[in-house]
C-alpha cells in the first residue's frame, strides 16, 4: 500500500489531493479567507476586521435561516410595535435587529453601532470596546417579508474618530460614505448572497448551506457604464420635481443618442441595487413634494450602497451632490438617491443642473 508524504516535506493542497485519475480539486474561496487576507495584508486599516466580519456574517446566516423558515416558525406579521421611524415593526425586523446587536456588541471590535430600528447609538460593554463603527438596516424591504419577495440586510463599517478605548459617540457614526472602510449587503432570496465592498474591490459570496460558509461566487464585481433598466416607484410620480419627471420620460422614450429603458422594480432596495450592480442601469428614490429629503436613510441605506456602487465603478447622487461627500446631519437623516451606472446617474445630474439654472 501507499503512504503519506514525509512530514518534513512541504506540498501543495492540489498535489496532495490529486490523483492521476482525478482533476485537481478546486477548493472554494470563502468570505472568511478574504477578510483574513485583508487583515494580514493591510493591518493598519483592517486590524480586527476579520473578528468583526465573523460576527456580522454569523448574524446574516441566522437571519437567512429565519427568513427561509418564517412561514413555519410563526415569524410572519407585525410585532405590534412601531420603530423610531414610526413604522410598524415586523417580527423578522425585531429578530434581525436583536441578532445584529448581540453579535456586534460581543465581538470586541465595536466602538458603537447605529441601526434603522433603534433610536439611540448602540454601545458595547465597557470591557469590549473596539475601533469599528457599524451602521445597518437589519432587514431592508419589510413590506415584502410576508409575500416571500427578496429582502436584505445593509451595513457600513467606519473606523472611529474619537480616542481608542472610550465609549463611542455620534461623532463616530456621522461620517460621509467616503470614510467607509467597508460596506455591504446580504440579499435573502432564491439564494443568500453577501456582497462586500472595500477600497480593494467588490466581491459577492453565496451562502453554501451544506458547509455553512459564504463562498465566492461573484469575484471582482463591476457595474456597466450604462445600463438598460430604470427602477423607481412610479406610484409617486405626481409628487416628483421637474428633473425627475423629465428623466423618467427620457428613460421610457429614449432619444437619438439612447434607446428606451425597461422598468424593473422590486420595492426592496437590496434587490433593486443588486440587479443594478449586476446588469447596469439606475435605481432612484428622489425627494418629492411629500418627502422633501427623500425617504431612504443616509447612514443605513444610501451611504453604504453608494460606497459599494462607487467601488464597482458606478455612482450615487442626490441629483445635485455626490453622496460619497455628504455628511449625515443626524443618525436617522434621510437623503434623496440616484444610484447605478456612472453615465445614467450623470444624465440625472445634468437635468438637475438645467432645472436649477
Amino acid at each position: 500500500g501507499g503512504s503519506f508524504a514525509p512530514r518534513n516535506r512541504c506540498i501543495s493542497h492540489s498535489s496532495y489531493y490529486s490523483h492521476r485519475n482525478m482533476e485537481p480539486i478546486r477548493h472554494p474561496r470563502t468570505l472568511s479567507q478574504l477578510t483574513l487576507d485583508l487583515e494580514r495584508e493591510h493591518q493598519d486599516n483592517f486590524q480586527g476586521f476579520n473578528n468583526l466580519m465573523t460576527a456580522l456574517q454569523t448574524a446574516c446566516k441566522i437571519i437567512s435561516h429565519a427568513v427561509h423558515v418564517a412561514g413555519i416558525r410563526d415569524l410572519r406579521g407585525d410585532l405590534g410595535e412601531t420603530n423610531v421611524q414610526g413604522e410598524k415593526v415586523k417580527k423578522l425586523d425585531h429578530l434581525s435587529n436583536e441578532t445584529f446587536i448581540n453579535f456586534l456588541t460581543n465581538s470586541g471590535e465595536l466602538c458603537c453601532g447605529a441601526s434603522e430600528e433603534t433610536g439611540d447609538l448602540i454601545l458595547p460593554p465597557a470591557d469590549r470596546i473596539g475601533d469599528y463603527v457599524v451602521t445597518f438596516d437589519p432587514l431592508d424591504g419589510s413590506s415584502n417579508i410576508d409575500a416571500g419577495v427578496t429582502i436584505g440586510t445593509i451595513f457600513g463599517i467606519y473606523k472611529r474618530v474619537t480616542p481608542k478605548g472610550t465609549q463611542g459617540t455620534e461623532e463616530d457614526a456621522l461620517q460621509p460614505a467616503k470614510n467607509f472602510v467597508a460596506a455591504g449587503y446580504t440579499m435573502y432570496g432564491g439564494s443568500t448572497v453577501l456582497v462586500l465592498a472595500t477600497k480593494h474591490g467588490v466581491n459577492g459570496f453565496t451562502l453554501d448551506t451544506g458547509i455553512g460558509e459564504f463562498v465566492l461566487s461573484h469575484p471582482a464585481m463591476t457595474v456597466p457604464n450604462r445600463g438598460a433598466y430604470y427602477s423607481v416607484n412610479e406610484g409617486r410620480a405626481k409628487y416628483w420635481d421637474k428633473a425627475t419627471t423629465e428623466y423618467v420620460q427620457l428613460a421610457k422614450n429614449g432619444n437619438d443618442d439612447r434607446k428606451s429603458y425597461s422598468l424593473r422594480y422590486i420595492g426592496t432596495m437590496v434587490g433593486d441595487v443588486h440587479r443594478t450592480l449586476c446588469y447596469g442601469g439606475i435605481f432612484f428614490y428622489p425627494a418629492d413634494k411629500q418627502a422633501a429629503k427623500g425617504k431612504l436613510r443616509h447612514l443605513y441605506e444610501c451611504g453604504p450602497m453608494t460606497f459599494i456602487m462607487h467601488m464597482a465603478g458606478g455612482r450615487g447622487s442626490t441629483g445635485n451632490e455626490d453622496i460619497m461627500d455628504v455628511v449625515p446631519g443626524q443618525l436617522h437623516a434621510r437623503i434623496p438617491i440616484f444610484i447605478g451606472s456612472k453615465e445614467d446617474v450623470e444624465d440625472v445630474e445634468k437635468l438637475y443642473k438645467e432645472h436649477s439654472a
